[in-house]
């Protein structure tokens, strides 16, 4: 209810934000470009974890130390095969979105739907391919090769601190532009991160007529499954498995009472008792310690052979009473 509550919050502010701030044939919800981004790393996600299982019987490790290079390939065939060819990203194409070129939509000045507009230019792809796969790729690489060879610290020499604080200011700057540009985002509704604004690449809708036929099978099968699994991690603690164990014991159909074995052994540990103790009055054997506990922690402890409650324990061979 909270995801569901959230996503139609956001809705609705983007419909606010862009039908008072932008004309009538323009007008876009921000949300369904958020969406769209989701989704896009949902799709990675998803092909990551495809890939994951071709190597679950190589190397442990391998594919921990080649992570961002699996991560810059699948961003690049997403690329390859979506903004490239010029076709949507999965996420723009599930909420009918597509990049136009913006520079070229004001120029020619005949933008009245707000569908009109030519894609991007392959200068604009490329770019858009090195800023947003190279240029995370070469980022993750560096945070991770100055972190294993410890820049930061305060015994290493003063160019690798130096560089090391260049790196921290340069993240924390782009982070304030990013913050920066998300208000101007909601504000406007025109470029969604800093690579888009830069390649002056806008989104807009790709066809004027499409029918989304939401499906809330998922999320009511997720919230079910949610609320389910937070139920069963609540009674679980709360139930007692020796006693449902001594419930269905009868039911068993390899159960031998007459077995040598199951006579000699501690029922509990399932091992022959250093320190043998019987149970009164049932008279099975026991190790100390396992019936020692299992008489402290229940009030009224049965024996797990015959069901029998447990009233006094003795030491196998003494005839006084523990």
């Amino acid at each position: 209810m909270t995801a569901a509550f959230a996503s139609s919050s956001r809705t609705m502010l983007g419909f606010v934000l862009n039908h008072r701030l932008l004309p009538e044939s323009q007008s876009l919800l921000s949300s369904q470009r958020f969406d769209a981004a989701r989704l896009d790393v949902e799709m990675s996600a998803m092909l990551k974890e495809q890939l994951v299982k071709v190597f679950t019987l190589a190397k442990p490790g391998m594919l921990f130390q080649y992570e961002p290079e699996l991560d810059a390939f699948l961003e690049f065939l997403i690329w390859r095969f979506s903004i490239w060819v010029d076709k949507p990203t999965p996420g723009n194409a599930l909420m009918n979105l597509r990049y136009r070129d913006e520079r070229v939509a004001e120029l020619s000045g005949k933008v009245r739907t707000g569908l009109e507009g030519p894609g991007l230019s392959a200068p604009q792809k490329i770019w858009y391919c090195v800023a947003s796969v190279g240029g995370q790729y070469l980022f993750s690489r560096l945070q991770s090769f100055s972190a294993f060879r410890r820049w930061g610290d305060s015994e290493q020499r003063p160019l690798a601190r130096r560089l090391w604080t260049l790196i921290q200011r340069i993240e924390g700057i782009y982070k304030a532009a990013s913050f920066l540009n998300l208000l101007s985002f909601l504000y406007t509704g025109r470029y969604r991160n800093l690579i888009e604004k830069a390649l002056r690449a806008r989104l807009v809708y790709s066809s004027p007529h499409m029918n989304r036929s939401v499906s809330f099978e998922y999320m009511n099968r997720q919230l079910v499954w949610n609320e389910f699994s937070e139920m069963l991690l609540l009674l679980l603690p709360l139930l007692n498995s020796s006693a449902i164990k001594n419930i269905l014991s009868p039911f068993a159909k390899d159960r031998s009472s007459n077995n040598k074995e199951d006579t000699v052994t501690c029922p509990i540990c399932q091992v022959d008792p250093a320190t043998p103790f019987i149970a009164l009055p049932c008279q099975h054997r026991y190790c100390y310690y396992c019936i020692r506990t299992r008489c402290a922690s229940a009030a009224s402890f049965r024996c797990l052979r015959c069901n029998e409650p447990v009233v006094a324990i003795q030491r196998e061979g003494v005839s006084s009473a523990k």
